[in-house]
C-alpha cells in the first residue's frame, strides 16, 4: 500500500470553517493514539523512521510542511501539506520525515497503535532489509 492524501469533510461558514473526523469515514484504521508537533525550529526535521505495524495520517491544522516518504528502492515522493482538511495517510513499514515547517506549523498525527519503541524502524537499511525478504 502506499501513502495517500484523505480529503477530510469541509463545512464552509462565514464564520470560520469546521472540519471533523469520524471513525471509520474518513481514517481508514481505529484511532489509538493522537499527537502533535509544534515550535519546531526553522531548517529542522522530525520523523526519520517508519513503523513495523503502525499506520499514520498526518494534518497540517495551521501552517505548512512538506512530508517525504522515501520507498526500500530509494524512490522518494514529497506531499506538501498546507490545508487542516487534507490529511496524509502513511501505511506501516514507509519511510517518511518532515521539513520545512513554516512559523507555527502544527502538525496532528493520527496513529493505529498506542506507542511502541519497539515499533519504530530507525534505520533505512533495516526497511530494505525486511522489504527485501518478505
Amino acid at each position: 500500500m502506499k501513502a495517500y492524501i484523505i480529503e477530510l469533510p469541509k463545512i464552509l461558514d462565514p464564520r470560520g470553517n469546521l472540519t471533523f473526523l469520524q471513525n471509520p469515514q474518513q481514517i481508514p484504521f481505529s484511532i489509538k493514539r493522537v499527537f502533535w508537533t509544534y515550535d519546531v525550529p526553522g531548517g529542522e526535521q522530525r520523523g526519520g523512521h517508519a513503523y513495523k505495524e503502525q499506520e499514520e495520517v498526518i494534518v497540517a491544522l495551521s501552517g505548512s510542511f512538506d512530508v517525504i516518504i522515501t520507498n526500500p528502492d530509494g524512490y522518494s515522493e514529497k506531499f506538501f501539506l498546507n490545508r487542516s482538511y487534507y490529511g496524509l495517510y502513511v501505511p506501516a513499514r514507509t519511510w517518511r520525515h518532515m521539513e520545512n515547517f513554516s512559523t507555527n506549523a502544527l502538525s496532528l498525527h493520527m496513529s493505529s497503535r498506542m506507542y511502541d519503541g519497539d515499533d519504530y524502524i530507525r534505520d533505512f537499511e533495516e526497511l530494505k532489509n525486511r522489504h527485501t525478504h518478505e
